[in-house]
C-alpha cells in the first residue's frame, strides 16, 4: 500500500496523529485521563498473575475499571479489556483465561453488556468494533468463540444460550464487492439489522450465524452448521447452509435430540 492512501481505520486510530500514549489511550484504554491511565497500567500488570493470587487481586481491582460489574465475578489469566468503562458485567460471571472483551465504540455509554452467571470459556473473543453485544443471563460459550459486531450491527444473545468451542456468531455484513476498480476492502460493508439469538438456543461447535439473521428460541444449530437464514423457535438445523429437518416437540417427530 502506497503511505499517500488512506489507512484503514484501525490502523489509523493505533498509528495517526497525536502522541503514542495519546493513540494508546483512545484505542485500549478508552479515555485521556492520566488516573485512569495509572490504574488500567496496574490492573493490566496484574493480567497475567498466576493461581489464587492473581484471581483475587483481579476480583478485587478489575470491577473499577468497568462500566458497572456485579458481585463475586472472576477474571481469569491474561484477559484483555478494551474500553472496560463500556463493559457492564451481571452478577457471578466467569471470563476465562485468555479472553477479549473489546468495547471499542466510542458512540455508546455502554457497548458490550454481559449478563449474571454467564461462562465465557478459554479464549472467548468478544469484538465491537463501532457495535454493540448484548449477552443475557446465564449463557455459557465454549473454547475459542467468537462474537462480533460492527458497524451498528449489534448482536443480542437471549438468557441460557450455550454455544460449543469454535462458535462464530457475527452481527456485520458482507463487504460490498461490485466495484472492480476498487479494492473490496475500501468499499465498505452492508448493514445488515444486526443478528438475534433467542432464549435457549443451542449453537453445537463450530456452528456459525452471519449478519442479519434471527434464531428463535429453544432452537438447535447442529455441529458445523452455517446460519445464513433466520431460523424458527424450537427449529433442529444442519448443514451448510444451515436447514431445517425437524421441529422440537413436534408430536410426530421423535423426542431426542441429535
Amino acid at each position: 500500500m502506497s503511505t499517500t492512501e488512506p489507512l484503514p481505520k484501525t490502523h489509523a486510530a493505533v498509528t495517526g496523529d497525536g502522541t503514542a500514549l495519546e493513540r494508546y489511550q483512545d484505542v485500549v484504554v478508552g479515555r485521556r485521563s492520566w488516573r485512569g491511565l495509572v490504574y488500567f497500567e496496574f490492573c493490566s500488570w496484574m493480567s497475567g498473575l498466576p493461581g489464587a493470587l492473581g484471581l483475587l487481586m483481579r476480583k478485587t481491582f478489575w470491577p473499577r475499571l468497568l462500566g458497572s460489574c456485579g458481585r463475586k465475578v472472576y477474571f481469569g489469566r491474561n484477559v484483555t479489556l478494551m474500553h472496560p468503562g463500556r463493559i457492564r458485567i451481571g452478577d457471578h460471571t466467569v471470563i476465562g483465561d485468555g479472553c477479549v472483551l473489546d468495547a471499542r465504540n466510542p458512540t455508546r455509554e455502554t457497548v458490550l453488556e454481559i449478563g449474571a452467571a454467564v461462562m465465557l470459556s478459554h479464549g472467548v473473543v468478544l469484538s465491537c468494533k463501532n457495535g454493540s453485544i448484548t449477552i443475557g443471563d446465564r449463557c455459557g460459550f465454549g473454547p475459542y468463540s467468537v462474537i462480533q459486531s460492527a458497524h451498528d450491527n449489534a448482536v443480542t444473545i437471549g438468557d441460557d444460550v450455550i454455544g460449543g468451542s469454535h462458535c462464530f456468531v457475527t452481527g456485520s455484513g458482507n463487504y460490498n464487492t461490485d466495484r472492480l476498480d476498487v479494492p473490496i476492502s475500501k468499499q465498505g460493508t452492508q448493514k445488515t439489522g444486526g443478528t438475534r439469538i433467542g432464549d435457549g438456543v443451542w449453537l453445537g461447535a463450530r456452528a456459525s450465524a452471519v449478519g442479519g439473521v434471527s434464531i428463535g428460541r429453544d432452537a438447535i444449530v447442529g455441529t458445523g452448521a452455517v446460519v445464513t437464514r433466520s431460523l424458527p423457535e424450537r427449529s433442529v438445523s444442519v448443514g451448510m447452509p444451515a436447514r431445517v429437518i425437524r421441529t422440537r416437540g413436534a408430536d410426530d417427530q421423535p423426542g431426542t435430540d441429535p
